[in-house]
């Protein structure tokens, strides 16, 4: 097959894949032959894959990745802008405008984002949004709205809850004049794990299938406890913690944990839906 014929392929595929195994999700930018990047036709999907990861309560977590070893998501697919004439622009609230990540679409089940590659602009969405980011050793970190003459905000945003503020401020500001290398973002603590890219994948599975093994009404209250943080000073942090963890006291997994331990078995947990599993 010429490159010609793969690249036509590739585009016959669709946009986004999904599975799901073990009590885990798999959602994977699909476009590999455009850089895994965003046109406006997925973002639907992608929310409609977001919402199935938060309502579904046999899922219990979720692993987004790209297509490929190059990108995990390059951003807006420029292209697209330009025929379009400009941004599409809505006139309403974030939340009711941007569905691209877990936190966009209110998913309290923990995301992990296996950066398989480079994340430039709105793919930056995937990794600042996700609970813990793996990265393979090829991938980067580029923030690119100032080169095409847009604002670098809520992505950038995010890279500023998980970076020293001047290497954010350098992201936004180099544009595409400054690539973080993958190893320098695992030392900021933009990446939480740097690994092989042959032992990408099974990395992410081994964190998902682990935090899939635990209660997933603890585990969600949990994620909205650290999330819910950020937000507050210390000691509202600290009360809403609080508020989170007694109202988890009645739920049947706080009485089953504890007695499976004594037992000496595995313990029996209740989903979302009142059903064990």
């Amino acid at each position: 097959m010429t490159q010609d014929q793969q690249r036509a392929a590739d585009v016959d595929e669709p946009e986004v894949l999904f599975e799901k195994r073990e009590h885990v999700a798999y959602i994977t930018l699909n476009r590999p032959h455009k850089g895994n990047s965003l046109t406006g036709t997925m973002m639907p999907q992608i929310k409609a894959l977001w919402s199935e990861v938060r309502d579904d309560p046999w899922i219990r977590a979720a692993v987004i990745t790209g297509a490929g070893d190059r990108h995990l998501c390059t951003g807006a697919d420029v292209n697209v802008v330009a025929d379009r004439g400009g941004m599409s622009t809505g006139t309403g609230p974030l939340t009711d405008e941007v569905f691209w990540s877990p936190r966009q679409n209110r998913v309290w089940k923990p995301v992990i984002c296996a950066a398989n590659g480079l994340a430039a602009g709105a793919g930056l969405h995937f990794v600042v949004d996700a609970d813990i980011v793996v990265a393979s050793e090829r991938a980067g970190f580029m923030d690119t709205h100032v080169n095409v003459g847009l604002v670098g905000a809520m992505e950038n945003i995010g890279l500023a809850k998980r970076l020293p503020l001047g290497s954010a401020l350098r992201m936004t500001l180099m544009g595409k004049g400054y690539r973080m290398p993958a190893a320098r973002a695992y030392q900021l603590g933009l990446v939480d794990e740097l690994v092989a890219p042959e032992d990408l994948m099974e990395t992410a599975d081994d964190m998902a299938r682990c935090i899939a093994k635990h209660s997933p009404a603890a585990v969600s209250l949990s994620q909205q406890a650290i999330w819910g943080s950020l937000d507050m000073g210390y000691t509202q942090a600290c009360e809403y913690g609080w508020a989170l963890l007694r109202m988890h006291w009645a739920h049947p997994d706080a009485k089953e944990g504890p007695r499976a331990f004594s037992e000496g078995r595995e313990p029996k947990w209740t989903t979302a839906a009142g059903k064990d599993d």
